[in-house]
């Protein structure tokens, strides 16, 4: 293993020739026409000793925090509103949005239930007025008020004063008000109406204003969702200025051994940058010292720039997830100037980490990025999905992120792609990142060739505040141009390419994605290809891939009306049709029953909801396998999606309420750090020889040390073992390692449908299980006609113990909580028990819990306090 990450190391070190000819990789080529400046680090770091100290940080001044209620009101002119014009306002909470405000005010109904988006959509397309009257002390040094984010086009008033107008959602404005603030305020925003420019005149079905705004894109009505937010959704504050200010500081690790930078811009507001600086690292999650430094500064400079280089004692490094450690610090720094203005104070987390990108095998190519990950010096092959914005309402709530991010944790993902249809994520999002170990691609906010559309200071105004305020997070590990843009190139481009190397400098920018050797491909939904085509698809890296599935029973019921709940078919024009990828305007149900229809009959909600789940496990679990055992042709996948924004069919593992479908629980096996792997390359294999190949996996060689055996074994519809292969060996050096072959004639195939199960053990214990599900075209519903068995639960406190009773093995076992769909979390679920055999499984909620199987005959609970 050591030869093999030296050899990464070597490939991303050297120079590759070609006739005398230097071969440079995209990465190289496309970082040299964006004619960028000096990257913060450019300038030469002063060295300092860090000491196991403790030392007092002086707090900031105060601000004021303008969150909390405001009022709201629609229309109205400008004379009125200002004046004190307000009947009959409603109660809007900041940070927030207007629908939001509308729905607790019962103005409208609930946004996620039947069609009545058309009716909140509505609401997009009014002027609506907040005002927030507030006391402010008149001591306050310089004070500035800033906005953390308001959808979409604003214009602010103080006092009745004019400050300006702004336009993009994701930071600012921005405005001094030392001249107008008093001890008591009046502060009064105008949020212009959301312009109605349809893509469908007729149908208004996709507004597509967004193509030439900055704005969270996907809630216009392209897919998911059509009610584009509006409202002011991040932090509003006074900003009390200190004497010297500290702006955003950036510290960045060097090397692995402890090594980092630190650059710190210090900018005089009332005075001379004159006085001491303080720095403290301290452990966040974990145990140990605090260690500091102290530094006098004298300068004659309004604004100057500091860089710093010292070694932190015993570092503790930061993993991705499954890889080691999510160890994070704090740095404190304060700024004391020796005159009697104020002193300042940041804080902020980091982790010790170092991401090298390295070339694909046989590179630097001039039309390929690097896209090998090298984390802490060791190359990985990055297992990810996407990530989507969670609502068009605006509810980025921590315990709403925490939610998906946790299961995205169990799911063993290390990467997600924060994509260019959505927006900038939140600081909560990326310090949950920091603590599960998820490595973030954020995107800036463009799709299809809208940065040729989209205003240039707009997007250069997002980009540059966003990326100061995220390139301190360890999870953060690439910038990237916009979604799926065929030509993405030109000024804007450039731009973006041009800052993440002048603000940052560490982090690779990507033009877009896919681009450079990364992939996408929906011929299984768009094109309406065969399962068969997931099954075989490769690429050097995954950007995207899927097929849509609808959520859980549970959560479909929550947002269909009473009548729809017992009727079927459901016609095209139903409510249950409109929750699906395109409001059903693109043969969204065709395409939900052809996929589900290759797995069950579609005489029923339940089979169809459940048919689609099935179809969408084997669409993306066994790309997702084959990808990781062409470790390292492909290094990466990153399958499409986490979430969604809207309840409804999508994409995602998870659905809008937080539920997870069948894919979730599936892809904690594909992705599991040690897996034993069949790989297939039809899904009916009915009365045919196969030979189907056989991988352990083990991307920590966890099996370094141990006595292993894989064991695959077959099954047919009887649940009769119908053949099998078994491979052992001592100790483990591969990460990938072909084993051989399961072979199977053309009579045992002749099942529907046919079951493989394989597992891994270590020095006899079970390490690792998992089935696969096969030949269900030719029964439809096979998979849940098999012979009955029985399961018996033991419940300890949190831990389920899950035992087959009966006599054949118990296919499909699952724990679920019925009316907690949204919030039940288990370590596992479908999964398969042989007769006698019994796991325990952690669960998070035991109240009245139900243990089911595909082929289920009854179950029995037994309750020990």
């Amino acid at each position: 293993m050591k030869e093999l990450i030296l050899l990464f190391f070597v490939a991303c070190l050297a120079i590759a020739t070609v006739n005398g000819q230097q071969i440079k990789s995209l990465d190289e080529i496309d970082a040299a026409s964006f004619q960028a400046g000096p990257s913060p680090f450019n300038k030469e770091c002063v060295p300092v000793k860090l000491l196991e100290k403790s030392i007092k940080h002086v707090n900031a001044p105060g601000d004021i925090i303008l969150n909390g209620e405001w009022q709201l009101i629609d229309g109205g002119e400008e004379n009125e509103r200002l004046n004190g014009e307000w009947i009959n306002p409603i109660h809007a909470i900041v940070p927030g949005s207007v629908h939001t405000a509308l729905w607790n005010a019962g103005i409208i109904p609930n946004p996620y239930y039947g069609r009545n988006d058309s009716i909140a959509e509505k609401y997009s397309y009014k002027t609506w007025w907040y005002k927030k009257e507030f006391t402010a002390d008149a001591q306050l040094n310089d004070p500035r008020l800033i906005y953390g984010g308001i959808g979409n086009k604003c214009s602010v008033w103080l006092n009745g004063i004019k400050l300006g107008s702004h336009e993009g959602m994701f930071g600012g404005p921005l405005f001094d008000v030392s001249k107008i603030l008093k001890d008591k305020n009046v502060l009064i925003v105008k949020i212009e109406p959301i312009p109605q420019i349809f893509e469908d005149k007729t149908r208004r079905r996709a507004n597509i204003s967004w193509r030439t705004s900055v704005v969270i894109n996907c809630v216009y009505g392209w897919h998911y969702s059509k009610i584009p937010s509006i409202g002011i959704w991040r932090t509003v504050k006074i900003q009390n200025q200190a004497g010297v200010e500290i702006e955003n500081p950036f510290i960045v690790t060097k090397k692995k051994d402890g090594l980092m930078n630190l650059h710190i811009v210090l900018k005089a507001v009332s005075a001379k940058i004159n006085g001491k600086l303080k720095v403290s690292v301290i452990p966040d999650n974990f145990k140990g010292n605090e260690q500091s430094f102290e530094y006098n500064i004298l300068s004659e400079k309004k604004v100057d720039t500091l860089n710093f280089s010292f070694t932190v004692k015993d570092p503790h490094l930061w993993w991705p997830n499954d890889m080691g450690k999510q160890n994070l610090y704090k740095i404190k720094i304060s700024f004391v100037p020796e005159s009697n203005t104020s002193a300042d104070f940041y804080e902020t987390t980091f982790g010790i980490r170092t991401i090298q990108m390295a070339p694909l095998p046989g590179g630097p190519y001039p039309d390929k990025y690097n896209w090998t990950y090298v984390v802490n010096g060791k190359s990985h092959f990055m297992k990810g999905n996407g990530w989507c914005t969670m609502d068009p309402l605006m509810n980025f709530s921590r315990e709403r992120y925490d939610r998906f991010l946790f299961l995205a944790k169990l799911q063993h993902i290390q990467m997600m792609r924060a994509w260019g249809c959505g927006m900038p994520e939140t600081d909560d999002f990326y310090d949950l990142c920091d603590r599960y170990g998820i490595v973030i691609m954020q995107e800036w906010p463009t799709a299809w060739n809208t940065h040729e559309t989209q205003p240039f200071d707009i997007l250069h105004e997002t980009i540059e505040l966003n990326t100061l305020r995220i390139r301190n997070h360890p999870s953060l590990a690439m910038y990237g141009g916009g979604n799926e843009s065929w030509t993405p190139y030109g000024p804007v481009i450039d731009m973006m390419g041009r800052i993440s190397i002048e603000l940052d400098g560490t982090r690779p920018f990507h033009r877009g994605e896919p681009w450079g050797g990364s992939n996408h491909n929906y011929n299984c939904w768009w094109e309406s290809a065969h399962l068969d085509n997931n099954l075989n698809m490769i690429s050097s890296f995954w950007g995207e891939f899927g097929i849509a599935a609808f959520p859980v029973k549970e959560s479909v019921l929550r947002y269909l009306p009473e009548p729809e709940k017992t009727k079927w078919p459901p016609d095209s024009t139903s409510d249950f049709a409109h929750h699906t990828p395109v409001f059903n305007t693109k043969v969204d149900m065709k395409r939900l029953t052809q996929y589900s229809g290759y797995v069950m009959p579609g005489d029923n909600m339940d089979h169809l909801i459940t048919g689609s789940q099935l179809a969408q496990v084997v669409a993306v679990r066994h790309t997702l396998e084959r990808s990781r055992t062409r470790w390292p042709e492909c290094t990466g996948a990153l399958y499409y999606k986490m979430n969604d924004n809207y309840p409804a069919a999508s994409w995602s593992c998870a659905d809008w309420y937080g539920a997870p479908k069948l894919l979730h629980y599936f892809i904690q096996d594909t992705f599991s750090p040690v897996a034993s792997v069949v790989l297939f390359e039809h899904t009916d294999m009915y009365g045919q020889n196969v030979s189907l190949p056989v991988f352990l996996l083990d991307d920590n060689l966890d099996l370094i040390n141990s006595v292993w055996k894989v064991k695959i074994r077959a099954f047919d519809q009887k649940l009769n073992k119908i053949g099998g292969i078994e491979f052992s060996g001592k100790g483990n050096l591969k990460t990938v390692e072909k084993l051989g072959e399961l072979s199977l004639s053309s009579e045992q195939t002749k099942t529907s449908p046919l079951l493989i199960v394989s597992e891994v053990f270590a020095d006899n214990k079970l390490l690792f299980k998992t089935f696969y599900y096969m030949n269900f075209e030719k029964q439809k519903g096979s998979l849940f006609n098999l012979p009955r068995t029985s399961i018996s639960n033991v419940i300890k406190k949190n831990k389920i113990i899950v035992k087959n009773t009966g006599k054949f093995p118990a296919v499909g076992v699952n724990l679920q909580s019925p009316g907690n769909a949204d919030k039940f979390t288990a370590s596992d679920n479908y999964f398969w028990l042989d007769p006698g055999e019994s796991t325990e499984v952690e669960v998070n909620i035991t109240k009245a819990l139900v243990s089911e199987a595909w082929n289920l005959e009854g179950n029995e609970f037994v309750n020990i306090p």
